[in-house]
């Protein structure tokens, strides 16, 4: 049975930091790329970041660019999201998410696995 974890979300004040982590358990990690998405009250799910198989390649999505860095660890079946300089707009519950597809991908409809989420919210 496939599980990824989040964990360390919270509230932060705008400008803080928070460092989000995803377990995975149940299948081959370093065979998936995985990914960070978000869904803010009443809006859809969207891309944040993705990161390769191997951990060498990164894509981010416009709005967090050079705040967030995704990294994974395959040895610890664990990837990563460092947020930075967070905004009140980065409030939304963040999920982690796998795929075993070919390429970096930014629909949510290609994901094989999701976990349950984990809520950060940014006060100002």
């Amino acid at each position: 049975q496939v599980q990824l974890v989040e964990s360390g979300g919270g509230l932060v004040q705008a400008g803080g930091s928070l460092r989000l982590s995803c377990a995975a358990s149940g299948l081959s990690f370093s065979s998936y790329v995985m990914a960070w998405f978000r869904q803010a009250p009443g809006k859809e799910r969207e891309f944040v970041s993705a990161i390769s198989r191997n951990g060498g390649v990164t894509n981010y999505a416009d709005s967090v660019k050079g705040r967030f860095f995704i990294s994974r660890d395959n040895a610890k079946n664990t990837v990563y999201l460092e947020m930075n300089g967070l905004k009140p707009q980065d409030t939304a519950v963040y999920y982690c998410a796998a795929d075993f597809g070919p390429a970096m991908r930014i629909s949510t409809y290609v994901y094989d696995y999701w976990g349950q989420g984990s809520q950060v919210t940014v006060s100002s």
